[in-house]
């Protein structure tokens, strides 16, 4: 098994991983804001499809909530591939963070339109994640050597 060596330039990785930990801190804090203009309640997730048809803020809302339960969903995904792709190609890694974020931002901002089918404006994101799967999957196989 190979060592483990982490390169100067890994620090790159790991500020692109503070930056996207602010941004996922940035969409929770944009929530909330969406959550008391809406005034949804705790321990409420969504408000109800009836009222968010009715009612523009409750609908911002709703998008909100989404776009932030759905970054957190990927993120762990995101942040492990990050990590572990940044050991052998940091600067690409960092690179590829970086364009997953502009993606989730698109992404986000796309969704709080109002209009969920804007979010796809993001989209492109998940090919910066299919690169740090390559470098991952490349980096572990040079560590199995």
């Amino acid at each position: 098994m190979g060592a483990i060596v982490i390169p100067q330039e890994y620090g790159y990785v790991l500020s692109t991983l503070a930056a996207s930990a602010l941004f996922v801190f940035g969409l929770g804090a944009q929530t909330g804001k969406y959550r008391r203009a809406a005034d949804v309640p705790y321990p409420y997730p969504y408000a109800d499809k009836a009222e968010a048809e009715k009612d523009p803020k409750k609908n911002l809302f709703n998008c909100a909530q989404r776009v932030h339960q759905n970054t957190l969903e990927i993120y762990p995904v995101y942040a492990t591939f990050l990590l572990i792709g940044g050991i052998g190609y940091p600067v690409y890694a960092s690179t590829a963070g970086v364009v997953f974020l502009a993606g989730r931002f698109f992404f986000s901002s796309g969704y709080l339109t109002g209009n969920p089918s804007k979010r796809m404006r993001g989209v492109f994101s998940y090919l910066a994640l299919l690169a740090l799967l390559g470098m991952s999957g490349s980096t572990l196989y040079s560590l199995l050597q």
